[in-house]
């Protein structure tokens, strides 16, 4: 099973936010069941957690998660929903790199790590989300 980690589960562990813990506990059985990876969109978001790339892949390391591509499969169901949502008004609280990495873990993996801001289980129905 593999799963893939949104930026948001890892800011809250770099950050030590409430509950950190148990997205800890939730990746390290994750790690267990299968590889942990992350997209380029959501390994953009934690740059600022980090000097420089080698620090960050470093970091994730000691997570076991692994840098994975977008292919174009991935970007393409994210361009196509990120139209719909669109088309039927959706604000532009949500952008097409949220929808990248909902797309990058349906397509790419078996299920997302994330906090699901609700977007999630409306636009992406086959996507398993992993919440602690």
């Amino acid at each position: 099973m593999i799963t893939a980690v949104d930026s948001s589960v890892l800011w809250a562990i770099i950050k030590r936010e409430v509950g950190h813990e148990h997205w800890l506990e939730a990746l390290i059985r994750a790690a267990r069941e299968g590889p942990l990876i992350i997209s380029p969109v959501a390994f953009a978001e934690l740059a600022p957690s980090a000097a420089g790339a080698p620090e960050l892949v470093d970091f994730l390391a000691r997570l076991s998660i692994c840098y994975s591509p977008i292919s174009p499969e991935a970007a393409h169901l994210a361009g196509h929903t990120f139209k719909r949502y669109r088309q039927i008004g959706g604000p532009r609280q949500y952008l097409v790199p949220d929808f990248l990495i909902a797309a990058h873990a349906q397509i790419q993996a078996n299920r997302l790590a994330a906090m699901d801001r609700g977007y999630l289980r409306q636009w992406f129905r086959d996507l398993e989300v992993l919440v602690p």
